[in-house]
């Protein structure tokens, strides 16, 4: 079996084995060359001691991240490579990191300390594939399995039971028997574990290509009673309306699983029900609402997120979806959409749309997106056309106003917003003088 390694990895490891060193690809690289797929990125695991790896490629620039973990990395114009030596781990004594880092002569060692089987292998052109573990036969049986034992690898490092979700759901892989029941185990220590680092995997896993399965290992091992409980009244919650056949939890899941794998998109599909058991009221005939749920469905987005430390800017885009997604209710003229697409943003606008389809299409069979569709059609036309929805898209700005006489301060943004709900109503009044005019009819008095 022959891998094609990329020309510069190459060269790097022609030149490590030139001086007399093993070097390998290693790792993600080499599990995603084994399933077709062109690795993101590129790791050497070799003999070479760090300082030696920092002489050989002197020429290059470097970067020294972890020089007594083993790890250089190398800089080319084609791509970073991190090249790291041969080593062996200590006892990890806190379920983080080990207590010692010590380095070897022989890949077998490196190979051992790694968390999965996919993971453990190796390769060069020379030696072909080292796989000790059965990595590549654990890779056609499409199975997630420890490195030895699964409760020695996961109370070594906690995060590794996120891992082994994250790539089971990824890769769409089954979790070994043995593996599964230990991650369900020592998922209660998940908490030991910083927030960054646990939620860096468990936005990997919403962006995976079907991430109601990674949701539902999730639940399976009780790690979602730890990353997301919001999401927990949910399972089983029976919402009590003819126009939802599943429950919230079995719905919400449908929806993320049929919305694009952009992050904001899948996190606000998460959410955007997620307040239902907390709104529900039943009307004389026995039929569920959920009056606000929209509202206060965003503001527990914003919450969790908040304590996943998301970003502001994530945050922001997945509370405006979720506090938004219920207006396909609505039927709005033009100026409508015009607002909307002012409080949404016409970067997110058609991640909206996106949301709105895939809430519909998962409520029964049914349910039809046609008035969503026109919807969609309408504010394309509306952006391609540029007709103003915010007062920055007006012909006219708040120096031209002061130029009219009309004092600098709050006035000038009320008579801009008036003029952008003139300019809403008809785009042919957008020009400089007819808003000049129109802001003297209105104002004058106020000068």
């Amino acid at each position: 079996m022959k891998l094609t390694i990329p020309s510069y990895v190459q060269t790097m490891i022609d030149r490590l084995e030139e001086k007399g060193y093993e070097a390998y690809i290693v790792g993600g690289s080499v599990r995603d060359m084994l399933l077709g797929k062109e690795p993101k990125d590129y790791d050497i695991t070799t003999s070479a001691l760090p300082e030696e790896i920092e002489g050989l490629f002197k020429d290059f620039n470097t970067i020294n991240i972890g020089k007594k973990f083993g790890t250089i990395i190398v800089c080319h114009n084609m791509g970073n490579v991190e090249i790291t030596t041969f080593r062996k781990e200590g006892k990890y004594l806190d379920g983080r990191r080990p207590e010692e880092v010590s380095f070897s002569t022989r890949v077998e060692d490196d190979l051992s300390r790694r968390d999965f089987t996919i993971n453990a292998m190796a390769y060069n052109s020379r030696q072909g594939l080292i796989d000790p573990y059965e990595g590549q036969k654990d890779i056609s049986r499409k199975i997630i399995r420890t490195v030895g034992s699964p409760k020695e690898r996961f109370s070594e490092d906690y995060l590794r039971i996120m891992r082994c979700i994250r790539f089971a759901t990824e890769l769409q892989f089954e979790i070994e028997k043995e593996t599964l029941e230990a991650a369900k185990y020592y998922s209660k220590y998940i908490k030991k574990v910083s927030i960054e680092r646990i939620a860096d995997e468990f936005f990997k896993i919403l962006i995976s290509p079907l991430p109601s399965r990674g949701i539902r290992l999730l639940e399976y091992t009780g790690l979602l009673d730890i990353v997301l409980p919001e999401l927990v009244p949910a399972i089983g919650f029976d919402q009590k309306n003819p126009h939802h056949e599943m429950d919230v939890y079995n719905h919400i899941l449908c929806v993320l699983d049929r919305t694009p794998p952009i992050l904001q998109v899948r996190l606000a599909a998460l959410f955007h029900d997620i307040a239902k058991p907390h709104t529900l009221t039943i009307d004389e005939e026995g039929v569920g609402h959920f009056y606000g749920h929209d509202k206060l469905g965003a503001d527990m987005a914003r919450e969790a997120l908040s304590r996943l430390k998301a970003s502001k800017d994530l945050i922001e885009k997945v509370y405006r979806l979720v506090k938004e997604h219920m207006n396909h209710h609505a039927h709005f003229k033009d100026k409508g959409l015009k607002r909307l697409i002012g409080r949404v943003g016409k970067e997110e606008i058609f991640n909206l749309i996106e949301l709105q389809k895939a809430d519909i299409k998962c409520s029964n069979k049914g349910a039809t997106v046609d008035h969503i569709l026109e919807r969609e059609k309408r504010i394309r036309e509306i952006l391609e056309k540029n007709e103003a929805y915010t007062t920055s898209q007006l012909d006219i700005n708040g120096r031209d106003l002061m130029n009219l006489g009309f004092e600098e301060g709050p006035i000038l943004g009320e008579i801009l917003k008036y003029l952008l709900e003139k300019v809403m109503e008809d785009p042919g009044k957008n020009q400089k003088e007819i808003l000049k005019e129109l802001a003297l009819k209105k104002f004058a008095h106020g000068k």
